[in-house]
Formats: structure tokens, C-alpha cells, sequence
């Protein structure tokens, strides 16, 4: 059986972020679908460990703490996809500060790594356009969603049955690029009553902002889909957002509460398939 590696900076155990926890239940997925998938960090998937793992595959998540020669060989020597969650191909991570989100040539990095991958897996329509826009390959394709654990999906059902108030539930966010003060600010001019919710343990944070009917949220930087958004759809809640959110292009969006959790409970199926697809070249 071929060995697949995941490839990250970070996982799950070490950083409860939104990519992390996707990676995680991908590996999960993966695992019950009869395959051996060894998660290593970036730092770690050195130029001496590639030279022991010939015929091996590798999913390679975010890639800052790969070492560049590391890169090459994975270029020339191994069948890889990216499984990405922002924009790694940029200097600066982020499209939103050029216009039509086209950065100039000279803002792209690691093109050559992006083009030889047998595949680079985005989380939405919008995410994927704009990858295929600045880069200009034919091997981009879009997972249109995320996952989550089956407890999650669980938990989520609950939430969106139970009785809301009318407040409008804010992310007190300590990353500034979530622009936790306009969302305050909209609140305040259109007199709705707020509540901001802060960094909390994962559960916790999402008993906390599916209590109100309405969740306000006007990021900085492109959300490649917009994880808590989605959430707060599928516990039947109205989303005030900007367009900088990919959730929202896709069809789905339209959809809420047990719809929408049926349609991610999908993607526990479809976007492993995907990746298995891309990696045995089909």
C-alpha cells in the first residue's frame, strides 16, 4: 500500500484553527477509507527524510516551514497534491489589496511548486478563481466546502433548534484582519443589539455565537471560505457579511440550519474522494 504523508506547519493537536481542524478530519477520512496517512510537520519533511520515502504520496497543507530544497524534491521526485487554505503563492498570503484580486507578477512565489502538483485543492468557487487567475493553471479545482468531525455536525443540529434571541453575535477576535470593530460599529449605527464573543474553546465558542439569530462579520483578507460563517448557517442563522467571504460563492450558501449540515455531512464522502482522485491521477 502506498504511504501518503500530510504535509503541515501545524495540526490540530497544537493549533485549534479552522485549517488545522479541516486537515485533521481529512486524515480521519482518509484512515477509514483504508489508507496509511502519516501526518508530518513541515519543518520535519527535510531533504534526508524525503530520500528514505520513494513511491510514497504526499498532501502537502500550509508549506511556510518547508525547506525550499524540500520543495524541489518533492517537485521532481514525488506525486504531491496542495491542499490549500490561503494564498501560498503570494508574498504576502493575501489578494485582497490589489484590485480584482490580481497581484502583479512579481508578488507570485512558489509558482513552479504549484504548477507540478498533480493537483491544488481550494475551499470554494471564489478561492479557487482567484488561485486559477494569478497563477494560471489548469490543475486547480474547489472542495466548495469544509470539514467537520461527525460531533461537530451533531452539535450544530442542536444549535440550530434551539430558541435564538435577537441579538446580533459578533467574533471578538484578537487577529485584526477579522475587523471585529466594524462588525461593532454596524451594530451601533443600526442600533441592533451586539454581543461579542471571544476566543473559546471550540465547543464552547459555537454554543456561544449560535445563541443569537444573526451573525455579523466584515473580514479584512480574503476568507478562502469562511469556516465560523458556515457554521453560523448551519445553525439556522442570517450571516451580514462583506464579499470577501468564498462561502458565499457558493450555491449552497443559500441554504441553512439541517440542509446545509446534510450538505457538509456530503463532503465527508466527496472530499476525500477528490483528493484520492487527484492523487492516483484520475
Amino acid at each position: 500500500m502506498t504511504k501518503i504523508f500530510f504535509v503541515a506547519d501545524s495540526f490540530a493537536n497544537e493549533v485549534l484553527g479552522g485549517g488545522e481542524l479541516n486537515n485533521h478530519e481529512l486524515i480521519i477520512l482518509l484512515k477509514q477509507a483504508g489508507k496509511e496517512v502519516l501526518a508530518i510537520k513541515s519543518e520535519h519533511c527535510t531533504p534526508e527524510f524525503l530520500k528514505d520515502q520513494d513511491g510514497s504520496d504526499f498532501i502537502v497543507g500550509n508549506f511556510i516551514a518547508l525547506n525550499p530544497q524540500s520543495k524541489k524534491i518533492l517537485e521532481n521526485n514525488f506525486n504531491y497534491l496542495i491542499y490549500e487554505h490561503d494564498h501560498k503563492y503570494l508574498k504576502t498570503r493575501d489578494p485582497s489589496s490589489f484590485v480584482d484580486y490580481m497581484a502583479p507578477p512579481e508578488e507570485i512565489i512558489n509558482k513552479s511548486f504549484y504548477e507540478k502538483a498533480s493537483g491544488v485543492i481550494c475551499q470554494s468557487k471564489l478561492h479557487r478563481s482567484v488561485v486559477e487567475k494569478n497563477l494560471k493553471l489548469n490543475n486547480i479545482h474547489s472542495a466548495s466546502g469544509n470539514l467537520w468531525s461527525l460531533h461537530a455536525l451533531k452539535n450544530l443540529e442542536k444549535h440550530c433548534d434551539k430558541k435564538k434571541t435577537s441579538k446580533y453575535s459578533i467574533w471578538d477576535s484578537y487577529n485584526p484582519i477579522k475587523r471585529t470593530h466594524l462588525a461593532k460599529a454596524f451594530c451601533i449605527k443600526n442600533n441592533f443589539e451586539a454581543e461579542a464573543i471571544g476566543n473559546l474553546p471550540y465547543d464552547e465558542f459555537l454554543d456561544r455565537i449560535t445563541n443569537n439569530s444573526h451573525f455579523v462579520f466584515f473580514p479584512e483578507t480574503l476568507e478562502t471560505l469562511g469556516r465560523v460563517v458556515v457554521e453560523c448557517r448551519m445553525a439556522g442563522m442570517t450571516v451580514i457579511s462583506n464579499k470577501k467571504v468564498g462561502a458565499l460563492s457558493e450555491e449552497w450558501f443559500k441554504m441553512k440550519g439541517v440542509p446545509l449540515i446534510q450538505e457538509m455531512r456530503k463532503r465527508r464522502g466527496e472530499i476525500p474522494a477528490m483528493v484520492l482522485r487527484i492523487l492516483d491521477n484520475q
